[in-house]
């Protein structure tokens, strides 16, 4: 049986009102991929409670859309330069952003990834994020035991974030697909397994125009699309809105990932099958207390027991749960959607 994570999250919520001195003159800065995607809105709402509550001035700054590295670069620029203590950052770029964190690592910057791992992990000092392979993992099995018998004949939507296959892309793409019982080719990247159930890949930029148009396209590709894995809730919204226009959108199963309160509003009306719940807000507020612990007395974050990153847990949300997977209901996830 899956092994549910949410207990690791809400034990880490109760951890949070640990007293920090307050981090008078501390400054810190908050990068998003985007300033209107819900999940970085509820992210920097958890980070600015936070920061008042410990007194540190925080600055809040986002690309323009998803995959913008260029205005991410210029805001790591702009807070090494305004002597911050500590960054909070989801990189659009896992990659290319990595030589301006080193320079913001070298200036004493504690920098924090929320919800995307760099690529390398350890270009970070930490990463506070949900296990996304498991977040992937789940929502394949879900869909795999829903299906039962006619998942050896799936024809299945890969509806992914962006080309340049930042890490948290890869990981709940490669984790669907493992969960679902599809080999992997390169674990590190999708778009190779050779499963003929797998009847394209498309990228998003995790907004519903984006979900929107993929959709669109891998359904010309083939018309009979029956399972749909998307990165995130707004892409699935996107999905379903193309399914609809053909007459298709209660005979396919669609899956994602975010768990917040709009999403599980999408499962509880039959929108979306499944999605696994993630928890930005914990994110956010107990990467700006790791900032404060850094700017007290040095102290860096630790990683959670076995893990390179610090696991800020993960729930399965479904109103049609499969034997064998440990799942709750809408109702339930939304009492905790990104809490």
């Amino acid at each position: 049986m899956t092994k549910l994570l949410l207990g690791s999250a809400l034990a880490l919520a109760a951890m949070s009102g640990g007293a920090f001195a307050e981090g008078h003159g501390v400054s810190a800065c908050i990068i998003t991929k985007t300033d209107t995607n819900p999940f970085f809105v509820k992210m920097r709402e958890g980070a600015t409670a936070k920061a008042e509550e410990l007194g540190i001035t925080l600055n809040s700054y986002a690309g323009k859309v998803d995959g913008d590295n260029e205005s991410q670069v210029a805001a790591i620029e702009t807070c090494i330069a305004n002597g911050a203590k500590g960054i909070l950052l989801t990189a659009s770029d896992t990659s290319g952003i990595v030589p301006v964190v080193q320079q913001a690592r070298d200036a004493g910057i504690l920098v924090i990834a929320l919800d995307t791992p760099l690529d390398p992990i350890d270009a970070a000092d930490m990463t506070f994020a949900t296990d996304n392979f498991l977040a992937g993992e789940l929502i394949g099995q879900w869909a795999a035991a829903s299906l039962g018998d006619a998942a050896a004949d799936a024809k299945i939507a890969m509806l992914d974030l962006d080309v340049s296959q930042p890490t948290v892309g890869v990981l709940r793409d490669q984790g669907f697909l493992q969960g679902f019982g599809i080999d992997l080719g390169d674990p590190d990247k999708w778009g190779d397994e050779t499963d003929p159930r797998i009847v394209g890949h498309d990228v998003t930029q995790g907004n519903e125009e984006g979900g929107r148009k993929a959709m669109e396209n891998l359904l010309a590709t083939d018309p009979f699309i029956n399972v749909v894995y998307t990165i995130n809730e707004p892409a699935a919204a996107g999905a379903f809105e193309a399914l609809k226009s053909v007459g298709r959108e209660n005979d396919v199963l669609i899956v994602s990932v975010d768990g917040g309160c709009p999403g599980v509003q999408n499962v509880a009306d039959g929108v979306i099958g499944a999605t696994s719940q993630q928890y930005p807000l914990l994110m956010a507020s107990k990467g700006i207390e790791a900032i404060a612990a850094w700017a007290s007395d040095g102290t860096k974050p630790q990683a959670t027991e076995g893990k390179d990153f610090f696991d800020t847990g993960v729930a399965l949300i479904t109103d049609a749960p499969a034997d064998g997977i440990e799942s709750l209901d809408s109702a339930k996830g939304a009492e905790l959607c990104w809490g």
